[in-house]
Parts: C-alpha cells; sequence; structure tokens
C-alpha cells in the first residue's frame, strides 16, 4: 500500500522541488504491479462515480499542473478510462481570450467548476496566472501575492459548497523533459504536440520551479492541498494520482439516496 502522505504538501510549508526526486517510485516492485493496481482503481472509481452522481450532493475537482511535456494529458487518459462521460468533465486552459481578458481572471475558471454529483478535472488551471505571467514579468510579487489570496479565497469557497478539491504537480525532472519533447520531433504521431513555444518556455525551467515553489507554500491548504508527484515513471505517476482520488471518493462517506416512491406499490407489467 503506497503511503500516499509523502507526496502532499503540507499548509504554510516552504519547499524545495530539488528536494523531490522525480525518479522516486517509493519502493514499488514495479511497472507489471503498478498496472495491476491502476486496473484495481479504476474500477474502484468507476463505483465511486456512480455513486457520487447518484447522491448528487457534493463534487470533486481534479487540478493537473506541469512543466510541458509533464503527462498532464496521459494521466487523465490512464486514469479516467472507464468512467462515464456522463458525470466527467475536462476543461483545459490556454492563453486567455479577449472576452476571458475582460474579466477577472478567475472568471473563466469559475464557470466549469464541477456542479453537484460531477467530476472536473482542470488541465492547466487557475494557477497559470500566478505562474506563466509571473515568470514572463506580467506581474509584479505584490499582485502575486493578491491573487494568493484570491485563489485561497476561491477554493474556500468551493470546499464551503461540497467540492473537494485535490491538486497535483507531475513532477519530470529537465532531462526527462528533453527525452519527452525530442520523442515529438521524432514521432509523426506526436508532430501534433510539437509547440516551438515549449522550447522556449525550457530555457526558463529555474524560474518556473521558483513560481512554483511560491504556489506550493502559499496555496497548499488542508481543504484544497497540493500533491508533488514523481512522474518521471509514468506507470508510478498513475497509480499514485488514482489512489489519492480513490481514497479520497471513499473518505467522503457516500450514500445511494432513498427511494422518493413506496416500491412496494410499484409492479412492472
Amino acid at each position: 500500500m503506497l503511503k500516499t502522505s509523502n507526496f502532499l504538501v503540507p499548509p504554510d510549508n516552504k519547499i524545495k522541488l530539488s528536494d523531490y526526486d522525480p525518479d522516486n517510485t517509493d519502493g514499488f516492485k514495479g511497472k507489471a504491479h503498478a498496472e495491476t493496481m491502476l486496473e484495481k482503481h479504476r474500477q474502484k472509481l468507476f463505483e465511486l462515480q456512480e455513486l457520487l452522481y447518484a447522491e448528487g450532493k457534493r463534487s470533486l475537482l481534479v487540478v493537473l499542473q506541469a512543466m510541458d511535456a509533464g503527462g498532464k494529458d496521459g494521466t487523465i487518459r490512464h486514469i479516467f478510462t472507464g468512467v462515464n462521460p456522463q458525470g466527467c468533465r475536462v476543461s483545459s486552459f490556454k492563453v486567455p481570450t479577449e472576452e476571458e481578458l475582460r474579466h477577472d481572471f478567475l472568471w473563466r475558471i469559475h464557470k466549469v467548476v464541477p456542479a453537484a454529483g460531477m467530476i472536473g478535472i482542470f488541465n492547466r488551471s487557475h494557477y497559470e496566472d500566478v505562474l506563466v505571467v509571473r515568470v514572463h514579468g506580467l506581474i509584479k510579487d505584490k499582485e502575486a501575492d493578491r491573487r494568493f489570496v484570491e485563489i485561497n479565497n476561491f477554493e474556500k469557497l468551493l470546499t464551503n459548497q461540497n467540492t473537494t478539491v485535490l491538486k497535483f504537480f507531475l513532477h519530470i525532472s529537465k532531462d526527462e523533459q528533453k527525452k519527452r519533447l525530442e520523442e515529438r520531433l521524432r514521432d509523426p504521431k506526436k508532430y501534433w504536440k510539437v509547440n516551438p513555444t515549449d522550447l522556449q518556455e525550457r530555457k526558463r525551467w529555474d524560474e518556473y520551479e521558483k513560481a512554483y515553489e511560491d504556489v506550493f507554500r502559499n496555496c497548499s491548504s488542508k481543504n484544497a492541498p497540493w500533491y508533488v508527484i514523481p512522474a518521471n515513471k509514468k506507470w508510478f505517476r498513475n497509480v499514485v494520482i488514482s489512489q489519492i482520488i480513490v481514497d479520497t471518493l471513499e473518505s467522503l462517506d457516500m450514500k445511494y439516496p432513498k427511494s422518493k416512491f413506496d416500491l412496494k406499490k410499484l409492479k412492472v407489467e
């Protein structure tokens, strides 16, 4: 059994990503064992999603952040394969549109948070507005601090409305990123993923690490925690995140609703 608390960022802790080994597999037996566990997690997630949807009282928001080529798409594909699409929605956040820029930075986020009974998955998120813009000097530290407060208040609002928030940083090494970007350049099936911008952003690796460390220190709370997930080994990444999600849903102690009708009086002719 994995001790997933090893990857939790405690509230108000100043952490260094250099202290987290992206190759860590926590003594796990290997890929084959991980795949077996992942399949069990998928089956359990299917059951828990149905229960979440049927109960209709709460929701789950999964936030995925990473450096470029960190594996956000793969995480979604491997963990949520088999869930009912009716109860799950994936939202991606790229460069804000003109309309979005005319609103506060959380406007485009709030309108796609999961409704009661739903699982929402953010491929990138509201944290882009304290990461990319900061690294590129579009906001100052004072503005970033203000946004940290607003993000915490926003997430507190969600949790107060029975939305459970889980935030995962997929931690890969710079060497692993290089390997994955080079694979995209070699494989015709991955050409569609190639973006010259990613190569430019790679030069800002150290700046992004510092920006993420500030995010973790300011925005990991008891009710909306951050997890730093070793992600060089994709199979380990998948099994850790899936276990955290399953464990979290199980802890909600959800119940199937009772029938609104007297079932003894109903007869199928």
